[in-house]
């Protein structure tokens, strides 16, 4: 599973599984579910998310990953 935060767009896309998405719907206002070709959830895209959830913070539990990572975009030269 990969979260992945678009700062320009402000959304928020939760990847559930590397499996294509070929369809869509949209649950509620802004909240879009993708779906694999056997109907199973392979993502969630949220727009607005900042103004949606509290994109400050992230709180795991009990889960049962043998990879965490935190990637972050790259600085550009004069930022860093």
């Amino acid at each position: 599973m990969k979260i992945n935060y678009d700062r320009e767009t402000d959304s928020l896309y939760i990847d559930l599984s590397p499996k294509p998405s070929v369809e869509s719907e949209e649950v509620a206002d802004n909240f879009v579910i993708d779906f694999g070709a056997n109907g199973e959830p392979v993502g969630i895209d949220i727009q607005h998310a900042s103004k949606m959830l509290d994109i400050a913070e992230l709180i795991t539990h009990n889960m049962p990953a043998n990879k965490v990572a935190v990637a972050r975009p790259p600085v550009s030269p004069g930022q860093g």
